[in-house]
């Protein structure tokens, strides 16, 4: 299985529509809360070179957030990506 990464904020409507993608495709993730967090605020930024959340990585890889991973779904290749191992 992928190594998931997803930086989140508590109140954030897009993480919790990545997170459910996700847990619908059985696929375990490590979530790393941002919102008081300023030292992983920074890695996500220093990373992803985006400010905004969720920042989705699969195997290291950068994603996007949650409209790129709806994207990966709707094109058929998302369930590539879960399956690569990590």
């Amino acid at each position: 299985m992928a190594k998931i990464e997803i930086y989140t904020t508590m109140w954030c409507g897009y993480c919790a529509r990545a997170k459910s993608l996700l847990e619908k495709k059985g696929a375990a993730y490590q979530e790393m809360d941002v919102m008081e967090d300023a030292a992983k605020r920074a890695e996500m930024r220093e990373r992803s070179k985006r400010t905004s959340v969720p920042q989705i990585f699969i195997n290291g890889q950068h994603i996007g957030g949650s409209d790129e991973l709806a994207a990966l779904e709707q094109a058929g290749k998302l369930d590539a990506l879960l399956a690569q191992p990590g």
